[in-house]
């Protein structure tokens, strides 16, 4: 016998409705067959993702440190060259000032010969 029903588009709307709701009710009975494994998977990317915070917390408090060590090293070599420096400056300051003492020293050595020189030659000549 010959199918005689007629295959309208009311017909083909409801077979279509009624197919898509079998695959969404089989789509939700796969889903909850799959929740204890979704749940032990999520609670696994929620301890990698926690265990990732914690190593980068742990490189970025390193770097801090590494940063820190290295500021002080350069305060220190700073310190170290200010006070080489200083150090420096008033060896200099100080040798000037030999120079200078060593000069006038000399100034009035020679000028004690020359006046001694001129008393001489005055005594000579009386």
């Amino acid at each position: 016998m010959k199918n005689t029903r007629d295959n309208d588009l009311a017909d083909r709307r409801g077979a279509a409705a009624d197919a898509k709701a079998a695959l969404l009710q089989a789509h939700r009975a796969a889903k909850e067959a799959a929740e204890p494994s979704r749940l032990e998977r999520q609670a696994e990317r929620l301890a990698v993702a926690e265990a990732r915070d914690a190593r980068r917390a742990e490189r970025e408090r390193l770097k801090l440190e590494e940063q820190e060590r290295v500021r002080a090293e350069a305060a220190e070599r700073q310190a170290a060259a200010d006070a080489a420096a200083r150090a420096e400056v008033e060896a200099r300051e100080e040798a000037h000032r030999r120079r200078i003492s060593r000069v006038i020293e000399d100034e009035a050595a020679r000028k004690a010969e020359r006046d001694r020189r001129y008393a001489n030659r005055k005594a000579r000549q009386k």
